[in-house]
């Protein structure tokens, strides 16, 4: 056992520079996937009189063909990166949690009530930092500790946690709903209630030279974050053994709940610091506003990215330009701004489809199409890969 562990480490260099055809599969699935989604959501606009390739142009110009739709791109991108860790940490452990959109109403909820406990109890003059950081920590662990409850609920009761973290949404909603219309209001929120503001030095503002917030850095942190914990570490290692075989990780003396529930934690925390960001960056308080969808789209980000944290990054990228072309697909077609969501909620199911022919192609990575792929990641691997093999030898 003891030799076991201590080739751990090694055992992750070596897999991380190989190219299995489970990686090919993913790429060509999820490729495919975008590409029958978008010839099914041609159709539907087509039936709605509108010619299908205006669609497409409109949907690319509006999502990356001036400097607006990239900053709008971003700004909706940058939710999407956090709440599609809540899906894909805890899916490393094989669980699967929808329970992203609680985490955010969570966090914003509980940055708000920081910032009022800090600036007008404990700390009246305390710096922007200070209260920042507060707002930070406290989200992130409510929304850490709401995701863990989910996985702890499976772990120890046998709870089904889909359908645990799906309820634990409507809860968290109905507590932000009593808190901003309770004891958290604010007396001058007469029209929306909302809860005290945070103050406009507290704010986290945009990065600089920008005009985007700083929970884009925030969600590319946290993804390539996520992907060296899982893929280049001894602990992903561990975790990937519990998620892939919980036998064999009973017998290798591996605590399936500590690795469960760390994943849950971790994935709670960076969704709900998508809440932080809206109230720290965006409105300034909490209120309804913050149940904007995101943790339900993080959804549909997680299973595009199959999984993958570092995947996560492009894919939400995309998503996040197709939901910020919605307003000019309104405006030069007189399409619903919601029609993007169709197109959201056609990918979703072709992905799932698609995904039933996952493992079935073994040999995906030797057609001629898949060729191109599998020898240009070889080309960028081929020099990490000798010394894998050096550091395994020695």
């Amino acid at each position: 056992m003891t030799q076991m562990l201590s080739t751990r480490p090694t055992m992750v260099m070596r897999a991380r520079y190989m190219i299995p055809a489970s990686f090919v599969e993913a790429v060509i699935i999820s490729i495919a996937a975008l590409i029958v989604s978008l010839i099914l959501f041609g159709l539907f606009v087509l039936c709605s009189g509108v010619n299908p390739f205006e669609v497409y142009y409109l949907l690319l110009r509006g999502a990356f063909g001036t400097e607006y739709s990239w900053r709008s791109t971003m700004i909706h991108a940058a939710p999407l990166m956090l709440t599609a860790l809540c899906v894909v940490m805890p899916a490393r452990v094989g669980m699967m949690i929808i329970g992203g959109e609680g985490c955010v109403l969570l966090g914003g909820l509980m940055a708000a009530f920081t910032a009022h406990l800090i600036t007008a109890h404990l700390m009246p003059s305390a710096p922007p930092l200070v209260v920042q950081a507060g707002m930070i920590i406290v989200g992130m662990s409510a929304g850490g500790l709401w995701i863990a409850f989910a996985g702890a609920l499976r772990q120890f009761r046998g709870v089904n946690e889909t359908i645990s973290s799906l309820l634990l949404n409507y809860i968290a909603l109905a507590i932000l709903n009593h808190c901003v219309e309770g004891p958290m209001r604010d007396p001058t929120s007469l029209d929306h209630p909302s809860s005290f503001p945070i103050g406009a030095a507290n704010m986290l503002g945009n990065i600089p030279g920008t005009e985007i917030h700083v929970g884009l850095i925030f969600g590319i942190i946290a993804c390539v974050f996520c992907w060296i914990l899982m893929d280049h570490t001894t602990h992903g290692f561990a975790t990937s053994i519990v998620g892939g075989n919980v036998r064999a990780a009973r017998i290798a003396g591996l605590s399936i709940t500590k690795f469960s529930l760390i994943a849950c934690f971790i994935g709670g925390a960076c969704a709900a610091l998508t809440g932080v960001v809206e109230v720290a960056a965006v409105h300034g308080h909490a209120n309804d506003a913050l149940a904007a969808g995101y943790g339900y789209a993080g959804i549909l980000v997680a299973f595009v990215a199959r999984q993958n944290a570092l995947a996560v990054i492009p894919v939400a990228i995309l998503l996040g330009g197709v939901a910020a072309s919605g307003d000019l697909l309104q405006a030069q077609l007189g399409l619903s701004a919601a029609s993007v969501q169709v197109f959201q909620g056609i990918l979703f199911l072709v992905i799932l489809g698609l995904d039933t022919w996952s493992g079935r192609l073994k040999d995906i990575q030797h057609t001629w199409f898949a060729r191109p792929l599998v020898r240009l990641m070889g080309a960028m691997t081929k020099r990490k890969t000798t010394a894998g093999v050096a550091n395994a030898a020695a």
